[in-house]
């Protein structure tokens, strides 16, 4: 199989999953945004009852100034950010990300093993990210394969990261969840539109490791085969 026909086989259904899932998470966040939550609570509020309930009255809860679906929590600063379709409406969509942007915050108290592992190979991954694209065009460019060699070994490491970004992403929606029912903050019927969207969103990051792997899977067969 040529080069084209590989790419073809492997990265397309991966390009076509991924972005099936993207209009998902974007379908399922939308329509649990036109859901009132009964507790009358925004996403801001959401978040800062269960900090404050769980000992993290000092992580500040941020007006984020970028576009939806940008939330996060930045463990090196120890602040929760949340994007203005999050923090302010008081929907069922905005509790579940601002419940799951929380947990890991509760993460990051409780010394959770993936979310420190995930921090301390981040500056790397940085690195890797921007270099190895470098690597490998100059490699295919001067037909040097020692240098597709390293610039695949360094992309590698940014899969990896991907990989192990999965079980951190999980445990926070698990732990998201289970702040709501504890702390009373969604009733039963609304929990089940959480589970949606919170559901909606790890599947980015399944889409996102698979791809990612897929394209290393690529770059050995067409690159180190021979």
């Amino acid at each position: 199989m040529n080069g084209w026909g590989l790419y073809i086989v492997l990265l397309v259904p991966t390009l076509v999953v991924g972005l099936a899932v993207q209009w998902w998470l974007k379908r399922t966040f939308e329509r649990y945004s036109h859901v009132d939550l009964l507790a009358g609570l925004t996403g801001a509020d959401v978040a800062r009852q269960i900090l404050d309930r769980n000992g993290l009255g000092d992580v500040p809860v941020d007006r984020s100034g970028a576009g939806a679906l940008s939330d996060n929590y930045d463990p090196r600063k120890k602040a929760l950010h949340l994007s203005p379709p999050v923090y302010d409406p008081k929907t069922v969509a905005a509790a579940a990300v601002a419940a799951h942007e929380s947990g890991h915050a509760l993460q990051h108290a409780s010394g959770y093993a993936a979310l420190r592992l995930r921090s301390a190979m981040f500056p790397v991954v940085a690195i890797a990210s921007n270099t190895w694209i470098w690597l490998l065009m100059a490699g295919v460019i001067l037909g040097a394969l020692n240098l597709i060699t390293i610039a695949i070994l360094v992309y590698a490491v940014a899969v990896a990261f991907h990989i192990v970004t999965l079980p951190v992403e999980f445990n926070a929606s698990r732990r998201a969840g289970q702040q709501l029912r504890a702390l009373g903050l969604v009733t039963t019927e609304e929990q089940a539109g959480v589970q949606r969207v919170l559901t909606a969103a790890a599947l980015t990051y399944v889409a996102g490791a698979l791809a990612a792997l897929t394209q290393l899977l690529y770059f050995v067969l067409a690159y180190l085969r021979d």
